[in-house]
């Protein structure tokens, strides 16, 4: 059990000349329950789940793209070959793979982030707030990425591959039948390099983001915002955030969609065949288009989840020591 940081306001005079208020962050010993990071690792669930669930015929679409960038060259040309060839029902393979993959996912990301965030906060008192921000959200994603790994190895061979499995109940022992356990986990490391930069940069453009609006836009302590206010910070937050990271990690993302498909044997392999600037740009449009709407909705239902628990929306808004005395 560990201390919650409340903000109080402290009425202090000065030697007599004028009363002023000193903003504070003071820690409470009263307990911190752990029941807060269930919530979070319940909230983060049923909101990435979901949200990935409805962005499921965008997500089919980037990835045949990425995978066959010769015969879809634009999204226009991969909506209608999609459709002419395999129907409408191809925009929503590997669907199950989407709801419960980035589920799992989201629920040890949100969860684990909150989790890590308060124990490094604890441990490096003195360091600057982004390091505890990219440490946490890196230590949270971690694990969330072991968790995804199998579901995303059977969603990617769906989506690109038609005839290889229907779903998630087919996909699992087709694979391990052809593979064997290390089907499941080829893509774990570029796995890692694209969610740990995306996280990271994710989480700390949210609390920046965060901090920013509620202090040079709304210019309101968060407490004294109405829920809907605060929501509505918390998606514009929510998608600079998820912008922001989708650039850092497209790269990355090219790079597990080919290995999945075997369009290249070994990482070395993948970026010589892509080519350094294409890793960057290839489907990026899209990815945008997916991401940002994506994470913003994640973040509006993860914190509504919150809120409907009696919990405050994410993220810190800094506090200043102010002092105004007479002249």
């Amino acid at each position: 059990m560990r201390g919650a940081d409340v903000d109080v306001d402290v009425d202090v005079e000065v030697e007599g000349r004028s009363t002023s208020i000193i903003s504070v962050s003071e820690k409470l010993k009263a307990p911190y329950p752990y029941g807060y990071y269930g919530i979070c690792t319940v909230g983060g669930m049923l909101s990435a789940g979901t949200t990935h669930l409805a962005i499921t015929p965008l997500d089919v679409l980037k990835v045949n793209m990425q995978v066959h960038p010769v015969r879809y060259n634009s999204i226009s040309s991969c909506f209608t070959t999609l459709l002419r060839e395999q129907g409408p029902s191809a925009f929503w393979r590997g669907w199950a793979g989407k709801f419960f993959g980035y589920g799992v996912q989201g629920g040890c990301r949100f969860g684990l982030y909150e989790y890590f965030k308060r124990l490094y906060s604890d441990i490096f008192v003195d360091h600057n707030r982004s390091f505890i921000f990219f440490l946490s959200s890196a230590s949270a994603e971690v694990f969330a990425n072991i968790a995804l790994c199998p579901f995303e190895a059977i969603k990617v061979r769906v989506q690109a591959q038609p005839h290889f499995a229907k779903g998630l109940a087919d996909g699992f022992p087709k694979l391990y039948a052809s593979e064997g356990i290390h089907g499941f986990s080829r893509g774990l490391i570029p796995l890692w390099g694209r969610n740990l930069p995306f996280s990271m940069v994710m989480f700390s453009t949210f609390e920046h983001s965060v901090d920013f609006l509620y202090r040079k836009v709304v210019q309101k302590r968060k407490e004294d915002c109405s829920r809907g206010q605060q929501l509505g910070v918390t998606c514009l937050a929510g998608y600079a955030a998820g912008s922001v990271g989708s650039l850092i990690s497209n790269p990355a993302d090219n790079i597990v969609s080919s290995l999945y498909n075997k369009k290249a044997d070994s990482l070395i392999l993948v970026v010589k065949k892509i080519g350094l600037v294409n890793l960057f740009t290839r489907s990026l449009p899209i990815r945008i288009m997916l991401v940002g709407p994506a994470i913003t909705l994640q973040w509006l239902f993860y914190d509504t989840i919150k809120v409907l628990s009696g919990l405050p929306t994410s993220g810190e808004v800094a506090t200043d020591i102010r002092v105004d005395g007479a002249a």
